[in-house]
């Protein structure tokens, strides 16, 4: 079940979206990453420097963890901090014991190039494009016994209804669910973290995107006691720096919660935007996977490769599709932005299309 199309080279899954802008891509917009711009902010920069008098102690997570596990009406027993969301993937994938893992694609690729690193021989259930990517709980092995899915996903922006999602459940399997990008969803509705009634669960959230912390690495898992133990003993000491466990007590206090929600709003409007100059282009082979629930689009263009380089040139960086599986050489992510930078992008794109250049319509979110 991992192979690919047939004539589809084999994916590169370490492929990310901040080597489109490494290098040669300085001066570029970014539309390739999906962190949120103008992160983060003041406040929260001042918390983090707040903690930079305290290096010389190893780090101590215990309010940090509480503070998290408070958010979600968790005891602590159930949280366990870590570097990111991709630390959280490698401890998976090297302390549970399984025998049949399943990733469920196209999504995030780090899950399962954990999983192989660490041994594993994993399948691929690929959701299909004809089906709006969404997910067919009926294509997912039975004896799967590691489930691994992102809710909204990257890159395809779906948000898969929390039923669906939970209804993976098995006795004696363990489903992980990446909801990295849930807090850019107004009222993150759809969440499994905070539940206790899904047996298995395990759920991942990163604080690294909508705060703006990719270079300080935080995140989190929430599961059950005994799993967040098994990943515990298998963590190094001090996984997590002063610095970043100051950032995880501020993003999850009230006020960095309405923030965070009034985003996500934000985000929305600014999406529909960009969804509806981009649905304007549809005569010249632009098609918008929908509806998109998360802080980036996925996009079908005609001859995405070139499309890409000539956006380059304009001084534009998105994020090429191939590296997902699943997907082809016709498929970039956009990371939304502000309303003016979308408008800059559209016009570039048109440019490059050869189509008239005109405002996008409005759309609802």
């Amino acid at each position: 079940m991992r192979t690919e199309p047939s004539g589809v080279p084999e994916p590169d899954l370490r492929h990310h979206g901040d080597a489109e802008v490494r290098d040669d891509g300085a001066g570029l917009v970014d539309l390739a990453v999906n962190v949120r711009a103008d992160t983060p902010p003041r406040w929260l920069r001042e918390e983090i420097a707040g903690s930079l008098s305290s290096l010389a102690a190893y780090p101590d997570g215990r309010a940090a963890r509480a503070a998290v596990a408070a958010r979600h009406g968790l005891p602590v027993e159930r949280v366990l901090l870590t570097a990111g969301a991709a630390e959280a993937f490698v401890l998976l994938a090297r302390a549970l014991k399984v025998r049949r893992p399943v990733v469920v694609h196209p999504q995030f690729t780090e899950p399962e190039a954990a999983l192989r690193d660490a041994g594993h021989s994993v399948d691929r259930v690929l959701l299909r494009e004809r089906d709006g990517f969404r997910l067919d709980p009926s294509a997912v092995p039975e004896d799967a016994d590691l489930v691994v899915i992102g809710n909204p996903t990257n890159p395809t922006s779906v948000l898969h209804p929390a039923g669906t999602v939970a209804g993976l459940a098995r006795p004696g399997r363990t489903l992980v669910v990446d909801e990295a990008f849930m807090d850019a969803v107004p009222g993150e509705r759809e969440a499994l973290a905070g539940r206790t009634d899904v047996p298995g669960l395990v759920v991942l959230r990163s604080l690294t995107k909508t705060w703006g912390l990719a270079g300080l690495r935080i995140g989190y898992v929430l599961a059950a006691p005994e799993i967040i133990a098994e990943l515990e003993r298998a963590q190094p000491l001090w996984p997590v720096s002063t610095p970043a466990l100051a950032a995880a007590r501020a993003c999850v206090t009230p006020r960095a919660l309405a923030e965070a929600g009034h985003a996500a709003h934000r985000i929305a409007g600014d999406r529909a935007h960009l969804v509806a100059g981009l649905t304007a282009l549809a005569a010249h082979g632009v098609r918008v996977v929908g509806p998109a629930r998360g802080p980036f689009v996925l996009v079908r263009v005609p001859e995405a490769a070139e499309v890409r380089h000539r956006l380059r040139d304009l001084g534009y960086a998105v994020r090429r599709g191939d590296t997902f599986p699943g997907l082809d050489q016709d498929w970039i992510r956009l990371a939304v932005r502000d309303r003016t930078t979308a408008d800059g992008f559209l016009k570039a794109l048109s440019a490059v299309l050869g189509a008239p250049v005109s405002p996008p319509r409005e759309a609802a979110p």
